[in-house]
């Protein structure tokens, strides 16, 4: 196992090398770099893809040094431009720039912002509590709602309780999960109805002055609406999953064999199917986490004015603000490929029977 573990770790390096190499090359060739904002912004023109309609072939940061027709460039001194292409380091050559984010990424120096002048690392640890408050508790209470659920529909399957948590359950998963959290935003946060939940951010203004119940209250009533819409969809997913996974090990001979010998039904799902049923499940748990994570952040924390990561790598691609786009992205895949091993040990938690060394061979 050890072995397998060292080499899935090897192969992380070409892996991020990879995605950096592809989204460093996508950079060059879309329009409006940070240089251009700025210009936008001097110019007064507000929309720094205005001054790309109707332009040529030349687009990215290359599109300043190569177009002297650009929109932008009119009544701004070349010193200007010049000036701020070296304060963002655009006048180096593409290769060489990456080469040096090579560099420093690999001792995890991820620069700093180009407009909050906030050291990347530092601002995403700022922004990473929202996230992870999000993604845990909403994969934790989905997995506690999901597997008992999962486990009495399988086994109750046809039944009348089984057809309506069937129907609510397609009824949840169908709904988009924007629409649900405006849903709830409209009932419980003083929309039309009720003023029962906050309408946005993670804690009161007054944080600082409760006791630590009183803290632990505050933040559970701020982020009961946000973890409710994000959890709806993996909920549904989830029991599905479950109920699946029992009803495939429920019709298998072992399980046959051991109400032939007289063990009692508990005895037969709990000490012999519930291992084998719900490895998919639990395995599954950091993979889960991460793609709540990752996925639902963005929607969820704009609608519930939460400053998360979502909203950071949103702002940091409509700002052209290559330090924070490259620099969450070297996180993020980091983590997505540690979660992947962290999946497949797992699984050998689950079961010790599964060797992946053996399964290579």
């Amino acid at each position: 196992m050890a072995a397998y573990i060292l080499r899935r770790l090897l192969l992380v390096i070409p892996t991020l090398f990879g995605i950096l190499v592809v989204n460093f090359a996508l950079v060059q060739f879309v329009p409006g770099g940070p240089v251009e904002q700025i210009i936008a912004q001097l110019e007064g023109g507000g929309d720094v893809f205005e001054g790309f309609a109707g332009g040529g072939g030349d687009t990215g940061t290359e599109a300043i040094s190569s177009n002297d027709n650009y929109a932008g460039r009119q009544g701004l001194p070349p010193e200007l431009i010049k000036e701020l292409e070296e304060q963002f380091g655009l006048d180096k050559p593409p290769l060489e720039r990456f080469l040096t984010m090579l560099g420093n990424y690999a001792r995890f120096d991820f620069g700093e912002s180009y407009f909050r002048k906030i050291d990347v690392t530092d601002l995403v640890l700022e922004k990473m509590p929202v996230s992870i408050s999000l993604g845990l508790w909403s994969t934790l209470i989905a997995y506690l709602i999901s597997i008992p659920m999962g486990i009495r529909k399988a086994m109750r399957d046809g039944s009348p309780f089984d057809t309506w948590t069937s129907g609510v359950i397609i009824a949840a998963y169908a709904i988009p999960g924007f629409l649900f959290a405006i849903m709830l935003l409209v009932l419980f946060a003083g929309g039309s109805y009720w003023q029962i939940f906050p309408l946005r951010g993670l804690t009161s203004d007054n944080w600082e002055s409760l006791s630590l119940f009183g803290k632990v209250m505050d933040y559970f009533w701020h982020i009961a609406l946000p973890v409710t819409a994000s959890t709806i969809a993996a909920f549904a997913t989830l029991t599905l999953l479950t109920k699946n996974s029992f009803l495939d090990e429920i019709k298998k001979q072992y399980v046959m064999t051991a109400r032939a010998k007289g063990l009692s039904e508990n005895r037969v799902l709990y000490g012999h199917v519930f291992r084998n049923a719900m490895l998919i499940v639990i395995a599954g748990f950091p993979a889960v986490f991460i793609g709540v994570f990752f996925a639902g952040s963005l929607i969820i924390e704009t609608i519930f004015s939460l400053d998360g990561l979502g909203r950071l790598g949103f702002e940091a691609a409509v700002a052209r603000d290559y330090p924070v786009m490259f620099g969450t992205m070297y996180i993020f895949g980091l983590m997505g490929l540690v979660v992947g091993i962290i999946s497949d040990l797992m699984y050998v938690v689950v079961d010790p029977r599964i060797d992946f060394e053996k399964r290579e061979g």
